[in-house]
């Protein structure tokens, strides 16, 4: 994760039923859906602003470490997401068997 994004917050809005992360007046964020102990993630968003910049990575990294603490399953259905996990397969260890 690039420097700028360490200390930034993640927000988990539950009424949005979504990981928030402002950052520069933007806010991204990662849908997600829950089912017993799984959390289905369904679709990144970063302001097209921060594109390239890392802040998708900042928040998949950040929503990954928050789903894992909480000792949760991930179903990744976000291709980004999907894509994160798969370039980095540590984070295999929470994801359900399909």
């Amino acid at each position: 994760m690039r420097t700028e994004f360490e200390n930034i917050i993640l927000y988990n809005n539950e009424d949005e039923n979504r990981f928030e992360m402002s950052f520069e007046n933007t806010t991204s964020f990662i849908e997600y859906k829950i089912e017993g102990n799984v959390i289905s993630l369904l679709h990144t968003e970063v302001d097209a602003s921060l594109e390239g910049r890392g802040a998708g990575t900042a928040i998949v990294e950040k929503t990954l470490k928050h789903i894992d603490a909480a000792g949760m399953q991930l179903l990744p259905l976000c291709p980004f997401v999907a894509a994160y996990i798969k370039r980095h397969p540590g984070w295999g260890k929470i994801v359900v068997a399909r």
